[in-house]
């Protein structure tokens, strides 16, 4: 799968808690609808890949950067310490 379609919905709420952005804002940087954005945060359905794309594609231009190391996480390139979006799994 392509990593540029891969964004749950922890990683989209933690990426906007990080920027400050409300939904209104990803959905515009994005240019998706907001109920898009909504429903994905909501666990109501998993957008299409162009629109998840999309909306790390905006995350990213803003310093996002995702990871998939064990538990997906983010961090800003500035040297944040990161931001975990779910728990670890337990070995």
């Amino acid at each position: 799968m392509d990593s540029r379609n891969l964004l749950s919905a922890d990683q989209s709420r933690a990426a906007r808690a990080l920027l400050n952005w409300s939904r209104v804002r990803l959905a515009a940087k994005a240019n998706l609808s907001e109920m898009t954005i909504s429903d994905f945060k909501n666990g109501f359905r998993k957008p299409r890949p162009p629109n998840i794309a999309a909306m790390r594609q905006a995350f990213e231009h803003a310093g996002i950067i995702f990871t998939f190391e064990g538990t997906p996480s983010l961090a800003r390139p500035e040297g944040d310490s990161g931001l975990a979006t779910g728990k670890q799994k337990k070995a």
